[in-house]
Formats: C-alpha cells, sequence, structure tokens
C-alpha cells in the first residue's frame, strides 16, 4: 500500500534531463514542498518511520534543512545544520566526500548535544550516498549515535544505501 506521503512525492515530483551535467536526471523537490500537504504527510512519515528513535535531527545543506526544521518542530528535539564548508565559524569538523558529478566537503559545529545523543539524519535525495555517509561520519565523530537516515527520494539504480553501512534509512519513495 502507497503511504499519502509516496502518493504526494510521485505525483508532484519533477525531473529534469541532463541537469547540472548531461547524463544526470535532476530529481527537482521543490513542487512537493510547495504544496502544504504534500510537506506536512513527508513530515509525519518521517517521525513516525523513526519514533522514539532519535533526540535530534540533522538537517544537510540545503534541503535537508527543510525537513530538519519541520521534524524537529515536530518531534519536539533538536535540529543540527551540516553545512557545506567554510560556512560555519568555531570549532568545526570537516568530512571530504565525491558526489555523482564532482567532490565537496561537508562541516558541523562541535558540542551542540550531550555526547551519546541519537541523531537522525535527513536530505532530500540519496543518490550516490555520498553526502549521507559523510554527514553521517560527522555525527559519530561529533560524539553522537547515528540513530537512522531519512530522504524523500532513493534513487536505488545510484547504489547510495550500500554506502550507509548497517544505517537504517527511510526513504519515503525509491524510483
Amino acid at each position: 500500500m502507497t503511504s499519502p506521503a509516496a502518493a504526494h512525492v510521485r505525483s508532484l515530483l519533477a525531473s529534469y534531463p541532463d541537469f547540472p551535467q548531461p547524463g544526470i536526471m535532476f530529481r527537482d523537490l521543490n513542487p512537493v514542498f510547495a504544496n502544504a500537504a504534500a510537506f506536512r504527510s513527508i513530515v509525519d512519515e518521517l517521525v513516525d518511520g523513526h519514533h522514539g528513535q532519535f533526540d535530534a535531527v540533522a538537517g544537510i545543506e540545503a534541503r535537508g534543512f527543510l525537513l530538519a526544521a519541520a521534524v524537529g518542530y515536530a518531534a519536539d528535539v533538536a535540529v543540527l545544520a551540516v553545512r557545506k564548508g567554510g560556512k560555519l565559524p568555531g570549532t568545526v569538523l570537516t568530512e571530504e566526500y565525491d558526489l555523482e558529478y564532482g567532490s565537496a566537503r561537508l562541516e558541523l559545529e562541535v558540542g551542540q548535544l550531550p555526547a551519546g545523543s541519537r541523531v537522525l539524519v535527513l536530505d532530500d535525495v540519496l543518490a550516490t550516498g555520498g553526502t549521507v555517509a559523510a554527514t553521517s561520519r560527522l555525527i559519530e565523530r561529533a560524539g553522537y549515535v547515528l540513530a537512522g537516515v531519512g530522504v524523500v527520494v532513493e534513487l536505488t539504480d545510484l547504489a547510495g544505501r550500500s554506502r550507509l553501512g548497517d544505517a537504517s534509512v527511510h526513504a519515503v519513495v525509491s524510483i
């Protein structure tokens, strides 16, 4: 049976071939997020899919911020921002990683939560898994426990889940 969130995503998801470069199929969730009922159903599913298993959420820049803010509010838990390199002041942990079409680095400010806090990582799309894997390493290096991963869309042909070890992964839709 298809969840309400999955039905919304399937009906509203936009796809753009050859963006940002030839050979890439870009999946755009902006039309999904712009629909209030769709966004609410996604947030509800992400909260319910990991109910009672997390003390905080970490959103990956940029669309992961939208999900983390909403899920954090709905679950009444702390929200962490995992930023692109060079965007955070103070003491930060850094992880380099490869993208589907390049490389990048992510950063997390240290000392935001008590050691051992269970953190649910949230992002819009799980593709090759590089971004989520780098974030998971940051969470663990910061002294937190990876509670799981929640994404709206998983692109199964890119096998990103295989880079996440035994992490619990909840995808609203798998394509």
